[in-house]
């Protein structure tokens, strides 16, 4: 059986070795101040939006910024406002770490002065003293210690302010309020806040995370999913850097895509992991846009999809939607043989004692496969024939399979010939629509015949859609009738049926939609 890789193992020998460590001895003196909080930052990358510099500053040690995996060098870099005098430089990593990198400052942001170099560095906590100046502070990794990029739980830069800063942050902006939705957008005003030298500029954050920056009390949030809610607060920062409180919060939902939707349908796979959080945020997009059902194409739980793993990560995120969730396997499942998948989804996964089935909503007829046996061997007679025969008695205008071994793929996996008869037992059907996962990334197909090639009039439309939380993997190169695709954010596919058609957008873990596909007739 083949087992995709996960940091699960990775992760859990890097926690073992992982201990405050103390870069350099000395303490910080007892007049410093922490200088970073809240102030504003830059980086060379980020994993996905949800992952921005601000996290690290934000004192919250369950947020963190994350790189780009497998590059470096990789950089953030803290503005603290005006000229400070640093003393101490706390960095709590998390488990992508830094085995090798330099402490700076700037004065102008641009040229930079290496204050520590640092090497042999084995992740945790590094407490660094030193010496210098200058108003920008920047970590600059230039060797990771994982195969990952690097993610920093905490950034914290103590020392003093060596005049021209100002230390006092404005105050909360009041009155925030929604002046209108439309399918994509939300408005925003609210009433100014103070400072005692003057706001400069508000940072509007929908569900935590800073979607703009604007000048003025008023902001219109664009390229939103439709029929979805949105929470806000916005807080104002000053000329030096200083962030205030939130205002109120106030939730917003964007109108419907179109009079006629009528069943929503969320999807997603490869969701649950055992050290990545990123489940959890998938599972709030679907808690905003409240769909008539969920769907999953395998790996719902990693490592070895067994009960207690069930319990301990799935059932807390993506579990709330269990009673609406039509699940398909994946190989992670198959590791324990499917035992913990059955015992946790019960009847509605494994109905008639097989892990296949078929179920319909509206004039949509939905096919979930169970993969693994055709990806090992490249044959299921059993299925097949239950399979054919299903298609063969289905009298709903509209057909789509679900599984999680991909025909057709522009991942790390590839195109796969032993998943050829079951592609082919859909095409024969003239299946509209077919969703796969395996391979951790986001990637919509024009609609392609049996070979393979674009065939717009009577091929069979797909996508890959492993992007519901688990680790994402980045090498993608498209094959021939790529029409989009992405690898840098998790998130979820919103599908509204309406009738004989549909329509699908793709939603990311910061609320924003990066693909909309449709609205499709049904063959």
């Amino acid at each position: 059986m083949i087992k995709k890789h996960t940091r699960a193992g990775v992760a859990i020998a890097l926690f073992a070795l992982v201990v405050p460590q103390i870069a350099a001895s000395g303490t910080a003196n007892a007049a410093d101040s922490l200088l970073s909080a809240n102030k504003p930052t830059t980086v060379s990358s980020v994993e996905a939006e949800t992952f921005g510099g601000a996290n690290a500053v934000d004192g919250n040690s369950s947020t963190r910024w994350a790189s780009l995996e497998g590059v470096d060098p990789q950089w953030i870099a803290v503005d603290l406002g005006g000229t400070a005098t640093v003393s101490k430089v706390k960095i709590n990593w998390e488990a992508a770490y830094a085995s090798e990198y330099k402490i700076q400052t700037s004065n102008d942001g641009s040229t930079w002065t290496t204050g520590k170099t640092l090497t042999g560095q084995n992740g945790g906590i590094d407490e660094t003293t030193l010496s210098a100046s200058g108003r920008y502070v920047r970590v600059y990794g230039t060797k990771r210690g994982t195969a990952w990029g690097y993610s920093i739980f905490d950034l914290e830069v103590w020392g003093s302010s060596s005049g021209g800063s100002d230390p006092t942050p404005p105050t909360a902006p009041s009155a925030l309020t929604s002046t209108g939705t439309t399918s994509s957008s939300v408005s925003l005003q609210w009433t100014a806040a103070t400072d005692n030298v003057g706001v400069t500029s508000y940072d509007v954050l929908r569900n935590g995370s800073v979607v703009g920056t604007p000048t003025g009390t008023t902001f219109t949030d664009t390229g939103l999913a439709s029929g979805t809610a949105f929470t806000y607060t916005v807080k104002a920062r000053d000329a030096a850097g200083n962030l205030g409180p939130a205002s109120n919060s106030v939730q917003a939902t964007t109108l419907p895509a179109s009079p006629g939707d009528t069943i929503t349908v969320v999807a997603a796979g490869d969701i649950a992991s055992l050290t990545n959080t990123e489940h959890y945020e998938t599972a709030r997009l679907i808690d905003q846009i409240k769909p008539n059902h969920v769907l999953t194409v395998g790996d719902n739980q990693y490592d070895s999809g067994t009960l207690a793993e069930f319990k301990a990560h799935y059932d807390k995120s993506w579990g709330k939607f269990k009673s609406i969730t039509h699940p398909a396997t994946g190989n992670h499942e198959w590791e324990d043989n499917l035992n913990g998948y059955k015992s946790y989804f019960g009847a509605q996964a494994y109905p008639q004692g097989k892990p296949y089935y078929s179920w319909d909503a509206g004039d949509f007829h939905f096919v979930s496969v169970d993969s693994q046996k055709m990806y090992d061997t490249g044959a299921d007679s059993t299925q097949m024939t239950w399979l054919k025969a299903d298609l063969a008695a289905n009298t709903k205008a509209c057909v789509v399979g679900y599984w999680h071994h991909p025909r057709f793929n522009s991942g790390e996996y590839g195109d796969k010939s032993k998943m050829t008869t079951v592609w082919n037992a859909f095409a024969d059907a003239k299946a509209d629509l077919v969703l796969s996962g395996h391979d951790h990334h986001y990637e919509r197909l024009a609609p392609l015949n049996k070979s393979g090639a674009v065939d717009q009039a009577n091929g069979l439309r797909s996508a890959i859609i492993g992007i519901g939380g688990d680790y994402l993997y980045s090498n993608v190169k498209p094959r021939a009738g790529v029409e989009k695709w992405f690898a840098d954010s998790h998130g979820v596919v919103k599908f509204t049926l309406s009738g004989r058609s549909y329509s699908w957008e793709v939603i990311d873990t910061a609320g924003k939609v990066r693909d909309k596909a449709g609205p499709y007739n049904c063959r």
